[in-house]
């Protein structure tokens, strides 16, 4: 039985234009080695948005080896605790194939690499959850895998690790710079360039140079394509206000994607606000004050950086969050005003955490709290 609520593609007032900009951001700031390669990107993603056989293909892993669709939850005890008429649902993502939504973009960008006829993968990865569903994806295509992770994620992160090394995949702890994501996507922007030819980069949010923050959103709106459908069951035709959790930011404009439309949902984004946002090196926050613009890991946008540009430290109780950037296209809904971004610091995500868990049973990712 095919899904209810197959993927597809959207096209909103949003998207990026053809030069690859979302209003002043995004872009493509590489060197001239990897023009090649984006153009190649670029052909294949505007061609399988009207491959059928792609599209059927793709459908047809969510179902069968993702288990989508995953369940939009009833909060109903935390609603009635809550009060004020508060009605809380939970799309479930961590109950798809390996724990997360990451597996979302990676079937889709896999399904690429394949209709590129290339022959190994590469990825980086934070929290790990990326490199586990890349890594999950090149065994099942019989694919070698090699997965970038900075060294301090390494470490705290073991399980990931340890399971994405089970599936054969060689994990590189990268112990340069702030041995973060934003060195990790350096080291494998770096490996591409060497080995373009034959490698196909999966890029883990929506960030780096155009096209990936469209092929990623893309891929994962399968989740808001989902919920938009879901919430009907609870007899609403549409929710009244959204909320996800914003580093790079694939979750979150895989949510709202199918929502940008609908001009009366309210549409919030949360970013990471460690042990405060007054304190440098104590947070992950991009938009919340002292704004700056920059060019960094191929793509144009907001970052944690000096007055000289260079990067500065970031925290959060997440690894998936501690991020000095923020994808194109949320820095363009900003500026837009289309979504409002908030941030929560690391005591308040502990105390939901807890929260969850005792009234729901459910033991929640510190990134989504």
């Amino acid at each position: 039985m095919p899904l209810k609520t197959p993927f597809c593609f959207i096209k909103t007032r949003y998207d990026a234009n053809k030069a690859g900009y979302f209003g002043d951001f995004g872009g493509q700031y590489v060197p001239e080695v990897l023009m090649k390669p984006l153009q190649e990107l670029e052909e294949a993603y505007q061609a399988i948005q009207t491959d059928h056989v792609f599209i059927d293909e793709l459908n047809a892993l969510f179902e069968t080896y993702a288990g989508r669709p995953t369940p939009l939850f009833y909060a109903e005890n935390l609603s009635k605790a809550w009060g004020d008429g508060i009605e809380l649902y939970i799309k479930f993502e961590g109950l798809n194939h390996t724990g997360a939504h990451k597996l979302n973009h990676c079937l889709g960008q896999a399904l690429m690499a394949k209709r590129l006829g290339k022959k190994r993968i590469i990825a980086e990865t934070g929290a790990g959850q990326h490199g586990l569903a890349t890594a999950t994806i090149a065994a099942k295509l019989g694919l070698p895998c090699t997965i970038y992770m900075g060294a301090i994620d390494y470490d705290r992160q073991r399980p990931n690790v340890f399971w994405m090394k089970q599936l054969g995949a060689d994990v590189v702890a990268v112990e340069h710079g702030s041995k973060r994501l934003k060195d990790a996507v350096t080291a494998t922007l770096q490996d591409w360039i060497t080995h373009f030819e034959d490698t196909f980069y999966i890029l883990g949010s929506t960030v780096g140079p155009h096209p990936f923050p469209s092929i990623v959103r893309d891929f994962q709106s399968i989740v808001g394509l989902e919920t938009k459908e879901q919430i009907k069951a609870f007899g609403f035709e549409l929710p009244d206000t959204m909320l996800a959790c914003v580093g790079g930011g694939c979750n979150a404009l895989g949510f709202f994607n199918p929502f940008l439309e609908e001009d009366a949902v309210e549409l919030i984004g949360v970013e990471p606000g460690g042990s405060g946002i007054d304190k440098e090196g104590g947070h992950a926050t991009r938009l919340q004050k002292n704004l700056k613009t920059g060019i960094v890991e191929g793509y144009k946008s907001y970052f944690i950086q000096n007055d000289e540009g260079q990067i500065l430290p970031t925290h959060s109780i997440s690894a998936g969050l501690d991020y000095a950037g923020i994808g194109p296209q949320h820095a363009y809904l900003f500026d837009q005003g289309r979504v409002s971004y908030g941030f929560v610091c690391d005591d308040a995500v502990k105390e939901a955490f807890s929260e969850l868990a005792r009234y729901e049973g459910v033991i929640g990712a510190l990134e989504s709290l």
